[in-house]
């Protein structure tokens, strides 16, 4: 399986402390062994699904598209503003 990121989502994990990587990656992996996981969106933003995990007792929502064997993480951050900046 191939994993791509977009610069939205290499900028967003540039700011995490190494505590917060390892729970990222813990997501990143159960995505692999699941893509399934996360919840499918409607309307503007159909075809992506949102994991919701959480980061030092803050829920965090990663968006990404599974398609052709390639998991592409599109965006991480906090429920405020994350579905306005992710139509973007």
């Amino acid at each position: 399986m191939r994993i791509l990121q977009t610069s939205v989502f290499k900028r967003s994990t540039k700011r995490l402390k190494p505590v917060q990587k390892k729970e990222l990656d813990a997501a990143v992996r159960l995505i692999v062994t699941k893509p399934d996981t996360g919840q499918m969106k409607k309307g503007d933003l159909a075809g992506v699904r949102v994991h919701k995990f959480h980061m030092q007792k803050a829920q965090v929502l990663l968006a990404y598209t599974y398609e052709d064997n390639t998991l592409t993480l599109l965006a991480l951050g906090a429920h405020e503003n994350f579905y306005r900046d992710l139509k973007r």
